[in-house]
Protein backbone atom coordinates (compact mmCIF):
# COMPACT_ATOMS: atom_id res chain seq x y z
CA UNK A 1 0.00 0.00 0.00
CA UNK A 2 1.30 3.52 -0.72
CA UNK A 3 2.00 5.87 2.18
CA UNK A 4 -0.92 8.02 1.05
CA UNK A 5 -3.98 6.99 -0.99
CA UNK A 6 -3.42 10.00 -3.28
CA UNK A 7 -1.89 9.17 -6.67
CA UNK A 8 1.77 10.20 -6.34
CA UNK A 9 1.95 12.64 -9.25
CA UNK A 10 2.89 15.66 -7.10
CA UNK A 11 6.20 16.10 -5.25
CA UNK A 12 4.30 17.19 -2.13
CA UNK A 13 6.31 19.09 0.47
CA UNK A 14 5.92 19.12 4.24
CA UNK A 15 3.54 22.09 4.32
CA UNK A 16 0.05 20.81 5.21
CA UNK A 17 -2.34 23.78 5.35
CA UNK A 18 -5.56 23.48 7.29
CA UNK A 19 -6.59 27.14 7.46
CA UNK A 20 -6.05 30.42 5.66
CA UNK A 21 -6.23 33.99 6.95
CA UNK A 22 -5.85 36.78 4.43
CA UNK A 23 -2.33 36.52 3.02
CA UNK A 24 -1.26 33.69 5.35
CA UNK A 25 -1.64 29.92 5.43
CA UNK A 26 -1.65 28.00 8.72
CA UNK A 27 -0.40 24.41 8.88
CA UNK A 28 -1.80 21.56 10.93
CA UNK A 29 0.74 22.22 13.71
CA UNK A 30 -0.16 25.91 13.84
CA UNK A 31 2.82 27.15 11.81
CA UNK A 32 2.20 30.31 9.72
CA UNK A 33 3.38 30.96 6.18
CA UNK A 34 3.34 34.22 4.23
CA UNK A 35 1.61 33.10 1.06
CA UNK A 36 3.16 34.72 -2.00
CA UNK A 37 2.14 31.75 -4.16
CA UNK A 38 -1.63 32.15 -3.71
CA UNK A 39 -2.40 28.68 -5.00
CA UNK A 40 -0.36 29.56 -8.11
CA UNK A 41 -2.24 32.82 -8.77
CA UNK A 42 -5.64 31.40 -7.77
CA UNK A 43 -6.38 33.02 -4.40
CA UNK A 44 -6.69 36.52 -5.82
CA UNK A 45 -8.48 37.84 -2.74
CA UNK A 46 -6.38 35.89 -0.29
CA UNK A 47 -7.85 33.32 2.08
CA UNK A 48 -11.24 33.65 3.75
CA UNK A 49 -12.27 36.90 2.06
CA UNK A 50 -15.62 37.71 3.73
CA UNK A 51 -17.46 38.69 0.55
CA UNK A 52 -16.44 35.51 -1.27
CA UNK A 53 -17.14 33.29 1.74
CA UNK A 54 -20.60 34.76 2.21
CA UNK A 55 -21.48 34.46 -1.49
CA UNK A 56 -20.54 30.77 -1.53
CA UNK A 57 -22.35 30.00 1.74
CA UNK A 58 -25.52 31.82 0.70
CA UNK A 59 -25.61 30.17 -2.72
CA UNK A 60 -24.83 26.72 -1.30
CA UNK A 61 -27.91 27.05 0.85
CA UNK A 62 -30.01 28.09 -2.15
CA UNK A 63 -28.99 26.06 -5.22
CA UNK A 64 -25.65 24.43 -6.02
CA UNK A 65 -26.12 22.55 -9.27
CA UNK A 66 -28.57 22.03 -12.07
CA UNK A 67 -28.05 20.61 -15.53
CA UNK A 68 -27.15 22.83 -18.47
CA UNK A 69 -30.29 21.40 -20.06
CA UNK A 70 -32.05 24.23 -18.22
CA UNK A 71 -31.85 27.99 -18.43
CA UNK A 72 -29.19 29.70 -16.35
CA UNK A 73 -30.08 33.14 -15.01
CA UNK A 74 -26.93 33.01 -12.87
CA UNK A 75 -24.70 32.15 -15.81
CA UNK A 76 -26.29 34.70 -18.11
CA UNK A 77 -25.78 37.51 -15.61
CA UNK A 78 -22.15 36.68 -14.88
CA UNK A 79 -21.34 36.10 -18.55
CA UNK A 80 -22.77 39.50 -19.45
CA UNK A 81 -20.54 41.16 -16.88
CA UNK A 82 -17.48 39.45 -18.37
CA UNK A 83 -18.54 40.49 -21.85
CA UNK A 84 -18.97 44.07 -20.68
CA UNK A 85 -15.48 44.00 -19.12
CA UNK A 86 -13.65 42.48 -22.12
CA UNK A 87 -13.37 42.16 -25.87
CA UNK A 88 -15.77 39.22 -25.95
CA UNK A 89 -19.36 38.73 -27.08
CA UNK A 90 -19.90 35.24 -25.70
CA UNK A 91 -18.68 33.03 -22.84
CA UNK A 92 -18.48 29.29 -22.11
CA UNK A 93 -17.96 28.43 -18.44
CA UNK A 94 -15.63 25.63 -17.39
CA UNK A 95 -14.33 24.22 -14.11
CA UNK A 96 -10.63 24.82 -14.73
CA UNK A 97 -8.02 26.51 -16.86
CA UNK A 98 -7.20 23.44 -18.91
CA UNK A 99 -10.87 23.05 -19.82
CA UNK A 100 -10.96 26.70 -20.86
CA UNK A 101 -7.93 26.20 -23.13
CA UNK A 102 -9.44 23.03 -24.61
CA UNK A 103 -12.61 25.01 -25.40
CA UNK A 104 -10.47 27.74 -26.98
CA UNK A 105 -8.69 25.21 -29.21
CA UNK A 106 -12.00 23.68 -30.28
CA UNK A 107 -13.49 27.11 -30.93
CA UNK A 108 -10.57 28.07 -33.17
CA UNK A 109 -10.74 24.89 -35.20
CA UNK A 110 -14.50 25.00 -35.48
CA UNK A 111 -14.38 28.60 -36.73
CA UNK A 112 -12.43 27.61 -39.82
CA UNK A 113 -14.59 24.53 -40.32
CA UNK A 114 -17.71 26.71 -40.25
CA UNK A 115 -16.02 29.16 -42.62
CA UNK A 116 -15.52 26.45 -45.24
CA UNK A 117 -11.80 25.98 -44.53
CA UNK A 118 -11.57 22.71 -42.55
CA UNK A 119 -7.93 22.32 -43.60
CA UNK A 120 -7.06 25.25 -41.32
CA UNK A 121 -6.65 23.29 -38.12
CA UNK A 122 -3.07 23.96 -36.99
CA UNK A 123 -2.26 26.32 -34.13
CA UNK A 124 1.17 27.87 -33.84
CA UNK A 125 2.23 27.74 -30.18
CA UNK A 126 5.42 28.68 -28.36
CA UNK A 127 8.39 27.13 -26.61
CA UNK A 128 8.23 26.94 -22.80
CA UNK A 129 4.44 27.28 -22.91
CA UNK A 130 2.19 25.74 -20.29
CA UNK A 131 -1.46 25.35 -21.26
CA UNK A 132 -2.53 22.50 -18.97
CA UNK A 133 -2.21 18.74 -18.57
CA UNK A 134 -4.88 17.28 -20.86
CA UNK A 135 -3.78 15.41 -23.97
CA UNK A 136 -4.77 18.39 -26.09
CA UNK A 137 -2.89 20.95 -24.05
CA UNK A 138 0.29 18.91 -23.59
CA UNK A 139 0.25 18.54 -27.37
CA UNK A 140 0.24 22.35 -27.56
CA UNK A 141 3.61 22.55 -25.81
CA UNK A 142 6.97 21.13 -26.80
CA UNK A 143 8.12 20.52 -23.22
CA UNK A 144 9.27 16.93 -22.96
CA UNK A 145 8.64 16.79 -19.20
CA UNK A 146 4.89 17.03 -19.85
CA UNK A 147 4.74 14.94 -23.02
CA UNK A 148 7.00 11.95 -22.42
CA UNK A 149 5.08 8.70 -22.05
CA UNK A 150 1.78 10.09 -23.33
CA UNK A 151 2.28 9.64 -27.06
CA UNK A 152 0.66 9.59 -29.53
CA UNK A 153 -0.20 13.23 -28.98
CA UNK A 154 -2.84 15.33 -30.71
CA UNK A 155 -1.66 16.58 -34.11
CA UNK A 156 -2.22 20.14 -35.26
CA UNK A 157 0.42 22.18 -33.42
CA UNK A 158 3.65 23.87 -34.48
CA UNK A 159 6.14 25.49 -32.13
CA UNK A 160 8.17 28.69 -32.31
CA UNK A 161 10.42 30.49 -29.81
CA UNK A 162 8.47 32.89 -27.61
CA UNK A 163 8.95 36.58 -28.47
CA UNK A 164 10.38 35.64 -31.90
CA UNK A 165 7.88 37.14 -34.32
CA UNK A 166 9.78 36.22 -37.49
CA UNK A 167 9.99 32.56 -36.46
CA UNK A 168 6.27 32.46 -35.75
CA UNK A 169 5.31 34.10 -39.03
CA UNK A 170 7.56 31.69 -40.95
CA UNK A 171 5.36 28.79 -39.78
CA UNK A 172 2.15 30.13 -41.34
CA UNK A 173 0.85 27.98 -44.18
CA UNK A 174 -2.45 26.89 -45.73
CA UNK A 175 -3.24 24.74 -42.66
CA UNK A 176 -2.76 27.45 -40.04
CA UNK A 177 -5.75 28.32 -37.88
CA UNK A 178 -4.05 30.89 -35.67
CA UNK A 179 -1.69 31.44 -32.74
CA UNK A 180 -2.10 30.14 -29.18
CA UNK A 181 0.01 31.80 -26.51
CA UNK A 182 0.21 33.10 -22.97
CA UNK A 183 0.29 36.89 -23.00
CA UNK A 184 2.75 36.56 -20.11
CA UNK A 185 4.30 33.13 -19.77
CA UNK A 186 4.01 31.82 -16.22
CA UNK A 187 5.46 28.35 -15.72
CA UNK A 188 7.87 29.04 -18.59
CA UNK A 189 9.72 31.74 -16.65
CA UNK A 190 7.44 34.75 -16.03
CA UNK A 191 8.28 36.15 -19.45
CA UNK A 192 6.08 38.93 -20.80
CA UNK A 193 5.43 39.13 -24.50
CA UNK A 194 7.13 42.11 -26.10
CA UNK A 195 4.96 44.79 -27.65
CA UNK A 196 6.35 44.07 -31.12
CA UNK A 197 5.66 40.35 -30.69
CA UNK A 198 2.07 40.57 -29.45
CA UNK A 199 1.09 43.35 -31.83
CA UNK A 200 2.83 41.57 -34.70
CA UNK A 201 0.84 38.39 -34.12
CA UNK A 202 -2.40 40.40 -34.08
CA UNK A 203 -1.44 42.05 -37.37
CA UNK A 204 -0.60 38.70 -38.95
CA UNK A 205 -3.97 37.29 -37.90
CA UNK A 206 -5.78 40.22 -39.47
CA UNK A 207 -3.80 39.90 -42.70
CA UNK A 208 -4.14 36.13 -43.07
CA UNK A 209 -7.64 35.52 -41.67
CA UNK A 210 -6.27 33.73 -38.59
CA UNK A 211 -7.35 33.75 -34.95
CA UNK A 212 -5.37 35.12 -32.03
CA UNK A 213 -6.02 32.81 -29.06
CA UNK A 214 -4.69 34.00 -25.72
CA UNK A 215 -4.19 31.89 -22.63
CA UNK A 216 -4.66 34.29 -19.72
CA UNK A 217 -5.39 31.58 -17.18
CA UNK A 218 -2.54 32.84 -14.99
CA UNK A 219 -1.85 36.37 -16.23
CA UNK A 220 -5.46 37.57 -16.60
CA UNK A 221 -8.07 38.76 -14.13
CA UNK A 222 -6.20 41.69 -12.61
CA UNK A 223 -2.96 39.83 -12.01
CA UNK A 224 -0.86 42.29 -14.09
CA UNK A 225 -2.63 45.42 -12.85
CA UNK A 226 -5.10 45.52 -15.71
CA UNK A 227 -8.20 43.37 -15.94
CA UNK A 228 -6.62 41.48 -18.85
CA UNK A 229 -2.94 41.30 -19.74
CA UNK A 230 -3.68 41.98 -23.43
CA UNK A 231 -4.69 45.53 -22.45
CA UNK A 232 -0.99 46.36 -21.96
CA UNK A 233 -0.49 45.89 -25.70
CA UNK A 234 -3.36 47.87 -27.21
CA UNK A 235 -4.80 44.80 -28.97
CA UNK A 236 -7.70 42.41 -28.53
CA UNK A 237 -7.73 38.64 -29.08
CA UNK A 238 -10.40 36.64 -30.89
CA UNK A 239 -10.57 33.93 -28.22
CA UNK A 240 -9.24 33.84 -24.66
CA UNK A 241 -9.04 31.26 -21.87
CA UNK A 242 -9.25 32.46 -18.27
CA UNK A 243 -9.38 30.72 -14.88
CA UNK A 244 -7.37 30.78 -11.61
CA UNK A 245 -8.26 34.19 -10.14
CA UNK A 246 -11.75 34.20 -11.66
CA UNK A 247 -13.11 32.09 -8.78
CA UNK A 248 -10.74 33.23 -6.05
CA UNK A 249 -10.19 29.58 -5.06
CA UNK A 250 -13.47 28.08 -6.22
CA UNK A 251 -13.01 25.84 -9.32
CA UNK A 252 -14.01 28.03 -12.25
CA UNK A 253 -12.78 28.94 -15.71
CA UNK A 254 -14.13 30.46 -18.88
CA UNK A 255 -13.53 30.64 -22.61
CA UNK A 256 -14.32 34.09 -24.00
CA UNK A 257 -14.73 34.80 -27.71
CA UNK A 258 -16.04 37.26 -30.23
CA UNK A 259 -19.30 36.37 -31.94
CA UNK A 260 -17.43 35.83 -35.20
CA UNK A 261 -14.75 33.57 -33.69
CA UNK A 262 -17.40 31.47 -31.93
CA UNK A 263 -19.70 31.11 -34.91
CA UNK A 264 -18.94 27.40 -35.22
CA UNK A 265 -19.80 26.62 -31.60
CA UNK A 266 -23.44 25.72 -32.08
CA UNK A 267 -25.75 23.31 -30.24
CA UNK A 268 -24.08 19.94 -29.68
CA UNK A 269 -20.48 21.02 -30.35
CA UNK A 270 -19.37 21.39 -26.73
CA UNK A 271 -20.57 20.90 -23.18
CA UNK A 272 -19.79 20.50 -19.49
CA UNK A 273 -21.74 18.81 -16.72
CA UNK A 274 -20.61 21.19 -13.99
CA UNK A 275 -19.60 24.23 -16.04
CA UNK A 276 -21.51 27.36 -15.07
CA UNK A 277 -23.19 25.85 -12.02
CA UNK A 278 -24.94 28.36 -9.73
CA UNK A 279 -22.39 27.95 -6.93
CA UNK A 280 -19.49 28.76 -9.24
CA UNK A 281 -21.36 31.72 -10.67
CA UNK A 282 -21.93 33.14 -7.20
CA UNK A 283 -18.23 32.83 -6.41
CA UNK A 284 -17.32 34.45 -9.72
CA UNK A 285 -19.69 37.35 -9.16
CA UNK A 286 -18.23 38.03 -5.72
CA UNK A 287 -14.65 38.07 -7.00
CA UNK A 288 -15.59 40.30 -9.92
CA UNK A 289 -17.35 42.74 -7.59
CA UNK A 290 -14.09 43.25 -5.74
CA UNK A 291 -11.78 43.38 -8.76
CA UNK A 292 -13.98 45.85 -10.64
CA UNK A 293 -14.47 47.94 -7.51
CA UNK A 294 -13.27 51.54 -7.45
CA UNK A 295 -9.50 51.75 -7.43
CA UNK A 296 -8.81 48.02 -7.08
CA UNK A 297 -6.87 47.49 -10.31
CA UNK A 298 -5.04 50.78 -9.84
CA UNK A 299 -4.09 49.49 -6.41
CA UNK A 300 -2.70 46.27 -7.91
CA UNK A 301 -0.58 48.34 -10.29
CA UNK A 302 0.78 50.52 -7.49
CA UNK A 303 1.40 47.55 -5.19
CA UNK A 304 3.15 45.72 -8.03
CA UNK A 305 5.38 48.72 -8.64
CA UNK A 306 6.25 48.96 -4.93
CA UNK A 307 7.02 45.25 -4.74
CA UNK A 308 9.12 45.31 -7.89
CA UNK A 309 10.99 48.38 -6.69
CA UNK A 310 11.73 46.71 -3.37
CA UNK A 311 13.01 43.60 -5.14
CA UNK A 312 15.22 45.62 -7.45
CA UNK A 313 16.72 47.38 -4.43
CA UNK A 314 17.38 43.99 -2.81
CA UNK A 315 18.88 42.23 -5.84
CA UNK A 316 22.29 43.98 -5.85
CA UNK A 317 22.84 42.83 -2.26
CA UNK A 318 22.84 39.14 -3.22
CA UNK A 319 24.94 37.51 -5.94
CA UNK A 320 22.36 34.77 -6.49
CA UNK A 321 19.73 37.17 -7.91
CA UNK A 322 20.00 38.29 -11.54
CA UNK A 323 16.87 40.24 -12.53
CA UNK A 324 13.15 40.78 -11.99
CA UNK A 325 10.54 39.86 -14.59
CA UNK A 326 6.82 40.16 -15.20
CA UNK A 327 4.06 42.71 -14.73
CA UNK A 328 1.91 43.87 -11.81
CA UNK A 329 1.71 41.16 -9.15
CA UNK A 330 2.90 38.46 -11.53
CA UNK A 331 6.61 38.78 -10.90
CA UNK A 332 9.66 36.57 -11.07
CA UNK A 333 13.26 36.69 -9.94
CA UNK A 334 15.77 34.94 -12.15
CA UNK A 335 18.54 33.25 -10.19
CA UNK A 336 22.17 32.89 -11.15
CA UNK A 337 23.30 29.52 -12.47
CA UNK A 338 24.98 28.83 -9.12
CA UNK A 339 21.59 28.56 -7.40
CA UNK A 340 18.61 26.33 -8.19
CA UNK A 341 15.18 27.98 -8.13
CA UNK A 342 13.32 24.88 -6.95
CA UNK A 343 15.77 24.34 -4.11
CA UNK A 344 15.59 28.00 -3.11
CA UNK A 345 11.78 27.91 -3.07
CA UNK A 346 12.00 24.93 -0.72
CA UNK A 347 14.52 26.73 1.47
CA UNK A 348 12.28 29.81 1.79
CA UNK A 349 9.32 27.60 2.63
CA UNK A 350 10.98 25.31 5.15
CA UNK A 351 13.29 27.77 6.88
CA UNK A 352 11.66 31.17 6.55
CA UNK A 353 7.91 30.53 6.35
CA UNK A 354 7.62 32.06 2.89
CA UNK A 355 5.69 30.43 0.05
CA UNK A 356 6.72 31.07 -3.56
CA UNK A 357 6.71 28.93 -6.74
CA UNK A 358 9.51 27.91 -9.06
CA UNK A 359 9.31 28.33 -12.83
CA UNK A 360 11.33 27.62 -15.94
CA UNK A 361 14.58 29.41 -16.77
CA UNK A 362 15.60 29.17 -13.09
CA UNK A 363 13.02 31.71 -11.97
CA UNK A 364 11.22 32.08 -8.63
CA UNK A 365 7.60 33.08 -9.22
CA UNK A 366 6.05 35.70 -6.94
CA UNK A 367 2.25 35.52 -7.11
CA UNK A 368 0.77 37.05 -3.96
CA UNK A 369 -2.92 37.70 -3.36
CA UNK A 370 -3.95 40.89 -5.12
CA UNK A 371 -4.94 42.34 -1.73
CA UNK A 372 -1.45 42.48 -0.17
CA UNK A 373 -0.51 45.58 1.78
CA UNK A 374 2.73 47.42 2.49
CA UNK A 375 3.38 45.32 5.59
CA UNK A 376 3.27 42.14 3.51
CA UNK A 377 5.77 43.56 1.02
CA UNK A 378 8.12 44.51 3.86
CA UNK A 379 7.85 41.05 5.41
CA UNK A 380 8.31 39.37 2.04
CA UNK A 381 11.47 41.25 1.10
CA UNK A 382 12.92 40.67 4.58
CA UNK A 383 12.29 36.92 4.32
CA UNK A 384 13.70 36.79 0.78
CA UNK A 385 16.83 38.60 1.85
CA UNK A 386 17.28 36.42 4.93
CA UNK A 387 16.68 33.36 2.79
CA UNK A 388 19.32 34.42 0.29
CA UNK A 389 21.88 34.91 3.06
CA UNK A 390 21.22 31.49 4.60
CA UNK A 391 20.86 29.53 1.35
CA UNK A 392 23.68 27.19 0.34
CA UNK A 393 23.89 27.44 -3.45
CA UNK A 394 24.49 24.43 -5.63
CA UNK A 395 28.23 24.18 -6.37
CA UNK A 396 29.13 25.43 -9.85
Amino acid sequence: MPITPLMPVYPRCGVRPVRGEGCYLIGERGERYLDFAAGIAVNALGHGHPKLVKAIADQAATLMHVSNLYGSPQGEHFAQRLVDASFADTVFFTNSGVEAVECAIKTARRYHYASGNPQRHDLITFNQAFHGRSLGTISATNQAKMRDGFEPLLPGFKYAPYNDLDAALALIDDHTAGFLLETVQGEGGVTAGSEAFIQGLRKACDEHGLLLVLDEVQCGYGRTGKMWAYEHYGIEPDIMAVAKGIGGGFPLGACLATEEAAKGMVIGTHGSTYGGNPLAMAAGEAVLDVILGDGFLEGVTKTGERLRGALEQMIPNHDMFVETRGKGLMLGIKLADSADARAFVGHLRDNHGLLTVSAGENVVRILPPLVIEESHITEFVQKMSEGARSFAPVPA
